[in-house]
C-alpha cells in the first residue's frame, strides 16, 4: 500500500468521523482501513487520531496532517482530472440529493436526458426536502433551493426561483384580497414546514418584513399546499416552479405582488473533495446548460 493510497484513507476517515462509514464509502473493510491508519501511525511516529468506543477524535497532528493530505490528494486529482477530462467520459454512479418538488417537475425530463447523453453513467437519486449531510451520508451532489448554511461545500449557481403568495378566485371572492402583508393575520395561510406557527417574508420598500401566518393545513411538501390552495382553503407562498401552471390557466391568483421578497438561488453543492470528479463536473455543466435561459 502506498502512501498516498494510506493518506487518502485517513482523510475519508477524518471527513466522515467514522472507521466504518470510510470504510462504506471507500469499499474496503473497517478492519482494513483502521489496519492502514495504525500503520501510518506507526510510520509517521505521531497519533492521528484518538479512539474511543463511541467516538473518534482528531489530534493536533492528526488535523495538521490532514490540511496538508487534502491539498495533495486534491492537487493528484486535478492532475488526473486534466487529463481525463480530454479523453474519457463520464461513468460510474452519482448519488444525488434534490428537493421532491424542484425534483420531479425540473429534474425529471432531465435526467434521462443526461443518462442517455452519458450511457456509463447510473444515478442514485433521493427526493427529499431536508438539507442532507453530504459527506456523513456519502451523497456525491444535492440541488439546495435558497440560502447555503454550509461554506464548506462548493457551490455552482444553476438559477433562481421566485416565492409567490396566491389564492384561489373562490377564497379571494370569500375573504377578500389583502392589500398589505400584515392583513395576512386575518387569512387562512397554508404554511410550509412543521408544527407550530409559520412565518412568511415579504418586502416593505428596501427592507424585509415577516409576518407570522397561521391556518388549517401545514406540509412539508409544495404541491399538496398549491392543490389546497387551488381548492380554497387558503392563501400559500410557494416557489413559482410549484404554481405557476396553475397562475397562468388561472386557478391560483397572485395576491401581495408588490411586497414579493428576493429571489432565492438554486445551487448544485457537492463536498470540496468531488470537484476533480468528471461525473460531478458533468452533471453540474449540464444543469447549468439546461436552465441557464431561466438564470438570473
Amino acid at each position: 500500500m502506498n502512501q498516498l493510497e494510506d493518506m487518502r484513507i485517513f482523510a475519508e476517515t477524518v471527513e466522515a468521523q467514522s472507521f466504518t462509514a470510510a470504510a462504506h464509502r471507500l469499499g474496503l473493510s473497517k478492519q482494513f482501513v483502521s489496519k492502514r491508519i495504525a500503520a501510518l501511525e506507526r510510520r509517521l511516529g505521531a497519533r492521528l487520531l484518538l479512539r474511543s468506543t463511541r467516538h473518534l477524535r482528531v489530534t493536533d497532528l492528526g488535523l495538521a496532517y490532514h490540511e496538508r493530505a487534502q491539498r495533495i490528494l486534491l492537487d493528484v486529482d486535478a492532475a488526473e482530472q486534466m487529463i481525463t477530462s480530454q479523453t474519457a467520459s463520464p461513468r460510474g454512479v452519482l448519488r444525488l440529493s434534490a428537493p421532491m418538488s424542484f425534483a420531479t417537475l425540473h429534474l425529471g425530463p432531465l435526467i434521462p436526458a443526461f443518462m442517455q447523453r452519458h450511457p456509463q453513467v447510473s444515478i442514485e437519486l433521493e427526493l427529499n426536502d431536508r438539507t442532507v449531510d453530504l459527506i456523513g451520508e456519502g451523497y456525491d451532489m444535492a440541488v439546495r433551493i435558497g440560502a447555503l448554511a454550509d461554506s464548506s461545500l462548493i457551490a455552482r449557481r444553476i438559477t433562481a426561483v421566485q416565492l409567490i403568495t396566491c389564492a384561489s378566485p373562490d377564497y379571494l371572492h370569500r375573504h377578500g384580497m389583502p392589500a398589505m402583508p400584515e392583513q395576512l393575520a386575518a387569512h387562512a395561510c397554508l404554511t410550509y414546514g412543521h408544527a407550530g406557527r409559520g412565518e412568511w417574508t415579504f418586502r416593505v420598500g428596501e427592507r424585509t418584513r415577516k409576518v407570522s401566518v397561521n391556518g388549517p393545513m401545514r406540509s412539508n411538501n409544495g404541491e399538496m399546499l398549491r392543490d389546497a390552495a387551488i381548492a380554497g382553503l387558503g392563501l400559500t407562498t410557494l416557489p413559482d416552479f410549484i404554481v405557476a401552471a396553475a397562475l397562468a390557466d388561472g386557478r391560483l391568483l397572485p395576491v401581495l405582488e408588490a411586497f414579493r421578497p428576493e429571489e432565492f438561488a438554486v445551487h448544485a453543492v457537492y463536498p470540496q473533495h468531488r470537484q476533480s470528479s468528471l461525473l460531478v463536473r458533468a452533471f453540474s455543466d449540464f444543469l447549468l446548460e439546461c436552465f441557464r435561459p431561466s438564470a438570473a
